[in-house]
């Protein structure tokens, strides 16, 4: 066992936003093994007695962290451990869980084999049940499959042998934590939460497994900073059902509790399920009363104009790459965003682990979700992205920090959006399908350019000389009206698409880099950190200066790999003052 392995453990619960008690979490040390001829399944090794390496889950084989840290491509991957059923537990369903695992799953469970699952952001599960012995050890085997291809959403994942650009190296495997998950056989399988401030009320959409009949309840008891505000009871007789509830109490001057970045108050809900008056499943969970809107080409924050102050981040670590190494590594990337000025972050090119989005409704930061890309366009790629994206909106709509959905970034994966029919029939079908799960975000169809129906517009523009900015800028109609392209080369809109008053955000500019010949970043490199403040206030008061600009996102938070333009180096140290970046962003 490497320090690495021991230095880096998720131990938390994945999900805080449905939160279970009887659970065990199967992230550590397990058997590992490359199978780069593929010949592991036909020689059975889902019987295989050992395999020959250790790995620290869930960190990738590439990572430091894992144990492993071979930067080079493999393919094919299997991974083995055993577990007991504890014996609380032996009545119950068995359902094993992935938070992520990257590309295509299957297990095997004591040699039997379970199922398989196609996909590397979106969680998912196995119901166990059948395939394990109460009595004895279990033996559990996953083959993980990953390919270079550009028409599986891979992010920034390079698909060559060296990084390139702003692409990275690969993540292959698990990546998230896995557990197993002990169930009833009535239970609460899932809850979409929608509140609505100007009515002041929630609504929960319950979907129940089990056999509903006349003697099940479900309870749902809300709380707010320990103090009762509402429970409710009804009696199912189906397994899908809505319920709403006003929720105005006493429980301070104004009756309702808002959720904003200033004041991130968070009601807490347990929902029960009682089948003949014993409880058989119980879910805590929590939620924000917040409004997002749009009106007069401003984004409206529980019906307010809102400047979004946003910060690029990919979310990238040394050790441990894509996933995030500790709760507190999570933690201290929100309050050095905080610390300076920003109110948000655009997630980019990457679906974060769960509990970075809890911290985020905890501390108040705004997120924009952003898909990972694919980088063809063909029908399999299209049948990729929109299963993956699907099943992505529906497990993260809860979350109040979530402000705004990003399928589509920069025309990757529709690289002729601008004049082919097709790939804008594309965006407009996600966009759509989008609206259909969530009415109430904002969601941004091909952030950069060349945008199909979008609620807000987002341009890009790596401009290093604020007078340049505002000479080309000032005149909203030459850029909004395609009469010009807003960055030197790109337009805001593809062929056949016009500008409707939307909200317009500069959604990546700065990115600037300190000359010490590491990486790039963008423009030219700075020498000191009095001429990197400079810069970066100028060009930042320039946005501000355009008065239909409502909001800024800067590249990036911290450097990635080869890409040195984070205000943070990878460790997390800071570059420049946070404080003085604090006073341009505030200012």
């Amino acid at each position: 066992m490497t320090e690495n392995m021991t230095n880096y453990q998720r131990t938390e619960y994945p999900r805080p936003q449905y939160q279970r008690e009887d659970w065990i979490n199967l992230n550590g040390i397990w058997e590992f093994a490359f199978d780069d001829k593929n010949i592991g399944q036909t020689q059975g090794w889902f019987y295989q007695p050992s395999f020959d390496q250790k790995i620290q889950v869930p960190f990738t084989y590439e990572t430091k962290a894992s144990g492993i840290g071979d930067e080079i491509f493999h393919p094919h991957i299997w991974y083995k451990r055993t577990f007991e059923i504890p014996r609380r537990s032996r009545n119950k369903k068995v359902i094993l869980r992935f938070q992520a695992a990257d590309y295509l799953t299957q297990v095997w469970i004591n040699g039997s084999y379970i199922g398989e699952h196609r996909g590397g952001n979106a969680a998912f599960s196995f119901e166990i049940t059948n395939a394990v012995d109460v009595d004895k050890q279990n033996e559990i085997v996953i083959k993980i499959e990953d390919s270079n291809s550009c028409y599986q959403p891979r992010g920034k994942q390079r698909w060559r042998e060296e990084n390139y650009g702003c692409w990275y190296v690969q993540n292959t495997g698990i990546w998230q934590t896995i557990w197993l998950e002990f169930l009833p056989a009535e239970f609460i399988d899932s809850v979409k939460i929608d509140p609505d401030v100007d009515t002041n009320s929630v609504s929960f959409e319950y979907s129940l497994a089990g056999d509903v009949d006349k003697n099940w309840r479900l309870d749902t008891i809300i709380t707010f900073d320990g103090s009762s505000v509402k429970k409710t009871s009804i009696y199912p007789d189906r397994n899908l059902l809505k319920l709403n509830i006003d929720l105005l109490a006493e429980i301070h001057e104004w009756k309702l509790k808002l959720w904003s970045p200033k004041h991130p108050n968070l009601y807490d809900v347990t929902f029960q399920l009682y089948v003949n008056d014993r409880l058989k499943d119980e879910v805590k969970s929590y939620f924000g009363m917040r409004k997002i809107s749009i009106k007069n080409g401003q984004v409206l924050l529980n019906n307010s104009p809102i400047y979004q102050k946003l910060l690029l981040d990919q979310g990238y670590w040394q050790d441990t790459m894509l996933t995030p190494p500790s709760d507190e590594a999570i933690l201290s990337d929100i309050d050095k965003t905080l610390a300076m000025g920003f109110n948000g972050v655009r997630k980019h090119q990457k679906i974060e682990d769960d509990r970075f989005m809890y911290w985020c409704d905890k501390k108040g930061l705004l997120v924009w979700s952003e898909m990972a890309a694919t980088y063809e366009f063909s029908d399999e790629a299209i049948e990729n992205f929109t299963k993956e994206w699907l099943d992505i909106m529906r497990q993260r709509y809860n979350h109040p920090s979530l402000i705004t959905w990003v399928p589509f970034n920069e025309s990757w994966g529709v690289p002729r959006i601008l004049t082919d029919n097709k790939q804008q029939a594309f965006t407009e079908a996600i966009y759509h399908l989008s609206k259909a799960i969530d009415s109430q975000r904002p969601i941004i169809v091909n952030d950069g350019w060349e945008h199909t129906v979008s609620d807000i517009i987002s341009l890009h523009d790596y401009e290093e000389f604020a007078d340049a900015f505002i000479a080309r800028y000032q005149d909203k109609d030459r850029i909004l009206n395609n009469l010009h392209p807003h960055n030197k080369s790109k337009y805001a809109f593809a062929q056949g698409y016009e500008y409707k008053g939307q909200p317009v955000i500069l959604t990546e500019y700065g990115g600037i880099a300190f000359n010490d010949n590491r990486g790039w970043g963008y423009g030219n490199q700075v020498n000191s950190e009095d001429e990197f403040i400079r810069r970066y206030r100028e060009i930042t008061n320039a946005i501000k200066e355009i008065p239909y600009i409502c909001g800024y996102c800067y590249t990036q938070i911290t450097d990635v790999q080869q890409e040195v333009n984070g205000l943070l180096y990878e460790n997390r140290e800071p570059k420049v003052s946070m404080e003085k970046l604090k006073e341009v962003n505030d200012a």
